[in-house]
């Protein structure tokens, strides 16, 4: 008894005093009271401040994990499905299916669909694809990026801790992987596991706000769909990746903090449309200085996020409970809604305007006229274009088909030399000088893309193909070397007027044509992948040794007969010696792919 009235006692004190402090305070009636009180006050404001500048460098930090997790994913993913985007890319098709799904395929491989626009818009400038082939690619292309917002969603449920534990796994990895793919994998899984870390710190930051009446008002009172449309529009193009901006969001909604509060209606969802018009500013800005179909295909993407956009928004204007009876009534988590919306929207979008690709190519080429057409310098590199340095592996597939343009242009050369020797025709001789100048120019253009895509961080194949395409321009330049000697011989052979002995020139237009077949041996097995023409391409190399032999022995016998007279001598000998050095080369650059 006494023990509880002696607690009742003290409890009557401390509630008289705290009554009178707060009179005292609010009747400025005692000044040392009111001095402790404010200086309370200013120690609590000031703890909040700490409080909410840890908790927005938290939120920053979780944000850049997740940026360079995405990085790292992407990277490393597009080093390891180099080659399957090399072989996907090279078989285009006019089936628009076909498109949407190398377009899909890609991006969620990659896990970027500013890479795959990237990609596309350099494979329009350098002519090797159409527009309408192009805008199928691109709408497969937006499907492909929703992967990127499932995976952010899988934090909802109970696994996301197995991702996290993919850092430490891919890290392992990486250290002590003894090859490339395998560093890469474990790089790849490293940025998985990031992804999430970020995830889940931005997230977990996030809740200590959930509960503040402060910021879920502010996100309540963010109702303006156009003011959201514009935040995610310019979020994105901030950024430049749609991915991210929807990410961010998914991880917000994880939280509990709601874009437009609990009775919001569609307001989340119009970021997201934001985001897709935001995401088309990569293509847009890759497009810059390219080609007018190359520019178009940027346009083309413009127009399709944006009229699916605008169809989109007039519906959940009009239709103001959508989200609430959809995606809120079929899945129970936020971040899984916004997920499922954003894949929703691309795949319906996909599906409206795939039929339309011509009326969007018009559509471009009303936007973009066409310009009066400038003289294409035939030396200029075709294939290649500055856009695939971003995919090295695809880079290199493209630089293989400019080393074989350059080889084309360089047995052309032999073939205008030959011809001139033959025929006694000096003109030649000037048609094989220019066409060795643009050879050269297309050797340095080719080398100096292979030195910028072995400074992109490549894998050690990929290194070895750089090392191959150098040794390759090198072959392919003393072709044209040795197509020139043969402009020399002309020279000497009109001003001495030398006659060669009957059936001479029908046995070197014959080690001619065998070299010509060398070529289209080596471009099988070289450009076209058929290694079984290896063989042969090997046999007709030794074929054209042994008619080297046979020609200059039967010279000599020939020589000693008085048949040929004795100044041919050095013209014919350096003359077949140097059509055998250009079958030794075409085999080097038959084995260059062997290790």
């Amino acid at each position: 008894m006494l023990y509880n009235k002696i607690v009742e006692s003290l409890v009557f004190v401390k509630t008289c005093f705290k009554e009178k402090v707060e009179r005292n305070v609010r009747g400025k009636g005692c000044n040392g009271i009111l001095q402790q009180s404010k200086g309370s006050s200013r120690a609590d404001k000031g703890k909040e401040k700490m409080e909410v500048f840890e908790s927005i460098v938290m939120i920053l930090a979780g944000c850049g994990a997740f940026l360079l997790g995405f990085k790292l994913l992407s990277d490393n993913m597009e080093k390891l499905a180099g080659n399957s985007l090399k072989v996907l890319f090279n078989k285009t098709s006019d089936k628009k299916w076909v498109g949407v799904g190398m377009g899909a395929v890609s991006t969620a491989v990659v896990q970027s669909s500013g890479v795959t626009t990237v990609m596309v818009v350099g494979f329009v400038n350098a002519g090797i694809m159409s527009l309408q082939q192009a805008a199928s690619v691109i709408m497969g292309a937006n499907i492909g990026t929703t992967i990127t917002a499932q995976l952010a969603a899988l934090q909802a449920l109970p696994i996301d801790s197995i991702f996290i534990m993919m850092l430490f796994v891919g890290v392992m990895l990486e250290m002590f992987g003894k090859n490339d793919k395998l560093k890469c994998i474990g790089l790849a899984l490293a940025g998985l596991g990031m992804v999430f870390f970020g995830l889940d710190v931005m997230s977990g930051t996030m809740k200590t706000y959930a509960q503040n009446e402060a910021v879920t008002g502010l996100l309540a009172s963010m109702k303006n769909p156009f003011l959201l449309l514009f935040f995610g529009i310019a979020f994105t193009a901030l950024v430049q990746s749609s991915s991210a901006v929807t990410t961010v969001i998914i991880g917000m909604a994880s939280a509990g903090l709601l874009i437009g509060g609990t009775e919001g209606g569609n307001a989340v969802l119009y970021i997201i449309l934001g985001s897709n018009i935001g995401s088309c500013v990569t293509a847009l800005i890759s497009s810059i200085g390219t080609s007018i179909n190359a520019r178009r295909a940027s346009v083309i993407h413009l127009l399709f996020n944006v009229t699916g956009t605008v169809l989109f928004m007039i519906m959940l204007l009009i239709w103001k409970d959508f989200y609430s009876i959809t995606f809120v009534k079929w899945f129970p988590e936020p971040s899984t809604q916004i997920a499922m919306f954003h894949t929703f929207f691309n795949i319906v979008c996909t599906l409206l305007f795939l039929p339309f690709t011509k009326v969007l190519v018009k559509v471009s080429e009303k936007l973009i006229p066409e310009k009066e057409p400038l003289q294409k310098n035939p030396y200029e590199l075709a294939y290649m274009d500055k856009r695939f340095l971003t995919t090295p592996t695809v880079a290199l597939g493209q630089l293989w088909k400019e080393s074989f343009r350059m080889a084309d242009e360089a047995m052309d050369s032999l073939h205008i030399a030959y011809n001139g020797f033959v025929k006694k025709d000096i003109s030649a001789i000037e048609k094989v000088y220019e066409k060795n100048e643009g050879i050269a120019k297309m050797g340095e253009q080719i080398s100096d893309y292979l030195v910028q895509v072995s400074a992109s961080g490549v894998t050690l194949s990929d290194e070895k193909a750089i090392s191959a395409l150098h040794s390759n321009i090198g072959d392919i330049a003393r072709i044209a070397e040795l197509a020139d000697n043969l402009t020399k011989y002309t020279k000497r052979e009109v001003k001495d007027n030398l006659v060669f002995s009957d059936g001479i020139n029908e046995k070197l237009g014959e080690m001619h044509e065998m070299l010509r077949r060398q070529y289209g041996l080596v471009k099988k097995v070289i450009l076209e992948e058929q290694r079984e023409y290896l063989g042969e391409s090997d046999e007709m190399e030794d074929k054209i040794d042994n008619m080297r032999r046979d020609l200059v022995a039967e010279h000599i016998v020939r020589l000693g007969q008085g048949k040929c007279r004795p100044e041919n001598n050095t013209v014919f000998i350096n003359l077949v010696c140097n059509l055998e050095r250009i079958g030794d080369h075409l085999n080097f650059i038959a084995h260059s792919r062997d290790n």
